[in-house]
């Protein structure tokens, strides 16, 4: 495989929505979609992650009280693996795990190709749950009742459980990442591979930041290129595989095709464009002599703190004022305290929750979300949905991604809402298109979403700037 982006989508290649903010908001009031409607139905198709979903729900008590029900489409069941995981963390109780601790884990997992051994362990303890909710309906109503997968077929969650079970081996040399990274790396560079990091830096000063995305430091992403470590919040060891990042992916050798599992993920876009390149907190884009004071890393830890702080406390996060203190002139310096050997033992004693296994081995039990549903649809299911009842006329928002929006046509418009909003994601962070590459790929989709009846919502699109590109449909 030759190609960066992959054959699985780990992560979006476009930053967090809320679906019922900005443009879908106006899209809504143009349309005169009634605010009394019950339920708000949003269909994901293709996605990646659930960085729509963690964002719209967090900030959901923001809008109208209104039920959501997601239904996520996807071409891997590995997808839907990893989307129980990080709601999961999402909604770990305070009781179990703090806000700091969450954030972390859930970047480590999200975005790192090896993490550390406390996160690994969580992932193992958490799977035997997992397998027991992917295979008994009523304990997943029990433990995560957000999540539905009635719809999934009997195959799909066998081969769930099956790779839940690859997440619960103990054996670091089931998936050597780092092997599998490097492999990659060089069927993709080529040649260019012993001009490494040159070819990173080419690649960031020429490809990256002329998507306007320079709070991305070019260090940050020459690391994460390297090695698949986009996260290192916390100090500590990094040398456990992230198996949540596995998948299988059938090649051709000698006319006979291998199934071979591997990482077949992103090589050259970067976890940082899903949580790091978009803000609510402006000051985190403040820069000092034409260089960005924070880094794609602070902001996506930002992000998900606040949104998880949102998820548990229905308020807006206010991130702590800095502890510096002025002087007589003005300017702030930072103050030095003295640490004793006393307070040395007491902050050895108040350790991260994920350091202390006694809390891990504590009943796992979820934040309630009453008017939230996440409902997974069959792999390859798209094309058959208009012919089922259920879905006539029922999708009020409908996303989708780059890589799936081939699947947009006319029969898929039955299953719209006789008002609805449609979202497509462009191709701006496809770094190896060009920017005339791009331009034509959103006009040809731009003329597959007019040619079953959708009108452009958005103001003109930049392809180098703007991640979507926002339609109307009235039926």
């Amino acid at each position: 495989m030759t190609d960066g982006f992959g054959a699985i989508t780990w992560w979006g290649f476009s930053e967090a929505l809320d679906l019922q903010d900005k443009d879908i908001n106006a899209s809504f009031k143009k349309l005169d979609i009634e605010e009394s409607k019950d339920e708000l139905n949003i269909l994901l198709i293709g996605a990646g992650d659930i960085r729509h979903i963690l964002k719209t729900v967090a900030r959901s008590y923001r809008w109208s009280k209104k039920k959501i029900h997601f239904y996520v489409a996807e071409n891997n069941l590995e997808l839907y693996a990893r989307d129980l995981l990080m709601m999961t963390v999402a909604l770990e109780n305070q009781g179990r795990m703090g806000l700091q601790d969450k954030t972390e884990l859930f970047l480590e997992i999200f975005g790192n190709s090896q993490i550390r051994y406390q996160t690994c362990e969580y992932v193992e303890k958490m799977t035997n749950e997992f397998i027991k909710m992917v295979t008994d309906d009523d304990y997943m109503e029990k433990k995560m009742p957000v999540f539905d997968m009635s719809l999934l077929k009997f195959k799909e969650r066998d081969m769930l459980e099956g790779i839940l079970k690859f997440w619960r081996n103990k054996d670091k040399t089931v998936f050597p990442i780092e092997k599998f990274w490097e492999y990659r790396l060089r069927q993709y560079l080529g040649q260019r591979y012993d001009a490494i990091p040159n070819v990173f830096d080419w690649d960031y000063s020429m490809k990256l930041l002329g998507k306007d995305v320079s709070i991305i430091r070019g260090s940050e992403y020459s690391s994460w290129r390297t090695n698949g470590v986009a996260f290192e919040i916390r100090e500590g060891n990094y040398n456990q595989p992230n198996k949540t990042l596995a998948s299988g992916l059938t090649l051709k050798k000698d006319g006979e095709r291998i199934l071979r599992r591997g990482y077949w993920g992103d090589i050259i876009v970067s976890p940082y464009i899903s949580y790091g390149i978009d803000c609510e907190e402006k000051s985190f884009f403040k820069t000092q002599n034409k260089q960005h004071v924070k880094s794609a890393v602070d902001v996506s830890e930002y992000n998900i703190l606040s949104m998880l702080y949102e998820l548990q406390h229905k308020s807006r996060y206010i991130p702590p004022e800095p502890s510096e203190e002025k002087t007589d002139s003005g300017k702030q310096q930072a103050t030095l305290t003295e640490i004793t050997e006393e307070d040395e033992e007491i902050e050895a004693s108040e350790e991260s929750p994920l350091e202390k296994v006694n809390l891990l081995d504590k009943e796992y039990s979820a934040m309630a979300l009453d008017d939230v549903k996440i409902t997974f649809l069959p792999i390859g299911s798209i094309g058959d949905l208009h012919k089922k009842a259920k879905f006539q006329k029922l999708f009020n928002t409908i996303y989708f991604s780059n890589s799936m929006v081939h699947l947009l046509n006319q029969d898929l418009s039955a299953v719209f809402a006789d008002k609805a909003s449609l979202v497509l994601e462009t191709s701006r962070f496809m770094l190896e298109l060009t920017k005339e590459q791009s331009q034509e790929f959103l006009t040809k989709v731009t003329a597959m979403a007019q040619g079953i009846g959708c009108k452009v919502a958005s103001d003109a699109c930049d392809v180098e700037k703007d991640s979507f590109k926002w339609f109307t449909f009235t039926r």
